[in-house]
């Protein structure tokens, strides 16, 4: 199954599970030689590989020990300013996200004692 964004959460997880047992299986390991590896608890990896909710470290942990950590970076590429917002952050890195503007004809005209 390709995982999209019309698939609901569960479909994700249990699709995950699903290739980390073909993973798992394709290296000829044991779900209890995987989670040694991994550093869970076979417990842990079961419920991974039935499609169950689990913590990101325990599933980066299996990931790391199945050699797929580094296909994370394909996941959430790292992204690079372009070359006009290096200039406005002139070497600075951007530490908060704008909110959007509301044009001024929001807040209707402006008069003289209008202070409130």
């Amino acid at each position: 199954m390709k995982i999209s964004k019309q698939v609901v959460d569960a479909g994700v997880l249990t699709e995950l599970g699903q290739r980390i047992v073909h993973v798992r299986l394709q290296q000829n390991l044991t779900q209890i030689g995987l989670a040694e590896q991994a550093g869970i608890s076979k417990r842990t990896l079961e419920r991974m590989e039935a499609g169950g909710s689990v913590q990101l470290s325990s599933f980066i942990r299996v990931c790391r020990a199945l050699d797929l950590l580094e296909r994370f970076d394909a996941l959430i590429p790292e992204v690079a300013p372009g070359p006009m917002a290096q200039l406005k952050l002139r070497g600075k890195a951007r530490k908060r996200a704008s909110s959007a503007k509301q044009p001024a004809a929001a807040y209707g005209p402006w008069t003289w004692g209008d202070d409130t």
